[in-house]
């Protein structure tokens, strides 16, 4: 059998090394492609094509979230695998809804992870005790509304908003982005003004509200 593909995404150096481990040592994983932060995962993922996509949540440059978002529209044979340590019901609920097949907690069991990467590459979903609940209770209650943090923000406005958030200047952004310091002005406007900062500061404070931070 063909061994099971997987790109592993987490910002903690030894996080990322236990896990690399874990799979490479399970006997029917393979571990294909490492990231460090969300641009870099779409990426490799883009380039790699892996059965199985593991991400954290909070993360450099692009959030877990908006990582699962595009990932899901550019692959559709990648299943992917939220393992997060933010346990609130509002990320749950993103992350199925930008269209995760997998969620785990980071204090679950090395087997219990290793099952759900092999449930998502056997074409099932895979979702912990706490997610299972929260997926439960909002059966019950389907009226209930969760904000998407990022609102109308665009894939680019949704980089440079993590970009900003970092500490870049506006030169910064734009040679990230290969962009013009004009263009990437008019991203920062944009940035602030739909998520009704009025200034960096402001808008790091949004982030941290809303658990958009590493």
């Amino acid at each position: 059998m063909k061994p099971i593909r997987v790109l592993v995404a987490d910002d903690h150096t030894i996080v990322r090394d236990g896990l690399v481990a874990l799979l490479n040592g399970s006997g029917d994983c393979q571990v294909v492609a490492q990231a460090a932060d969300g641009i870099t995962t779409v990426d490799l993922a883009l380039k790699t094509q892996p059965d199985v996509v593991v991400v954290d949540i909070s993360m450099p440059k692009l959030n877990g979230i908006e990582v699962v978002r595009r990932l899901t529209k550019e692959l559709e044979s990648t299943r992917i695998l939220v393992l997060t340590m933010h346990a609130e019901e509002e990320y749950v609920m993103h992350v199925v809804r930008a269209g995760a097949a997998g969620f785990l907690l980071k204090d679950s069991a090395s087997a219990e992870m290793l099952a759900a990467v092999r449930a998502l590459a056997g074409g099932r979903g895979y979702f912990g005790t706490h997610a299972s609940k929260v997926l439960a209770q909002q059966v019950q209650k389907p009226h209930a509304q969760l904000e998407d943090p990022y609102r109308d923000l665009t894939s680019r406005e949704r980089e440079v908003f993590h970009l900003i958030v970092e500490g870049m200047t506006t030169k910064e952004i734009a040679r990230q982005l290969g962009t013009s310091t004009k263009t990437a002005e008019n991203h920062r406007f944009r940035v602030l003004d739909k998520l009704g900062a009025r200034n960096t500061a402001e808008l790091i404070r949004y982030a941290a509200r809303h658990g958009l931070m590493d």
